[in-house]
């Protein structure tokens, strides 16, 4: 447990601040939580990767999903699945007709 000093400070403990990435120097954030308060630690900066390298990384990503791929059968949109794209529009709701159509009469 941590003691508050005269000026409002307080220490935090070792294995915390190890545990954490807090070292000497570094910004926590005081937020509210309801009834306590939450301690947040330094973020992490990212190292922003360069174009060259997101591209490299794109192009391994596309070619390890082709290798996966490579043995799969060739889809076919014209196949009959029994169902039509339309008809994932539509499902679930009432059909309604179009503009210009009279709407059927209810039975």
């Amino acid at each position: 447990m941590s003691k508050v000093t005269s000026k409002l400070q307080v220490t935090i403990p070792k294995a915390l601040a190890q545990r954490y990435g807090i070292e000497p120097g570094d910004e926590i954030e005081f937020r509210p939580a309801g009834p306590e308060i939450r301690v947040v630690p330094p973020r992490i900066e990212r190292k922003r990767l360069s174009l060259a390298e997101r591209l490299r990384l794109f192009d391994e990503t596309t070619a390890r999903i082709r290798e996966r791929w490579k043995d799969l059968p060739p889809c076919d949109p014209s196949a009959d699945r029994g169902w039509t794209r339309e008809d994932l529009y539509t499902r679930g709701t009432p059909a309604r007709p179009l503009p210009g159509e009279e709407p059927e009469p209810r039975q």
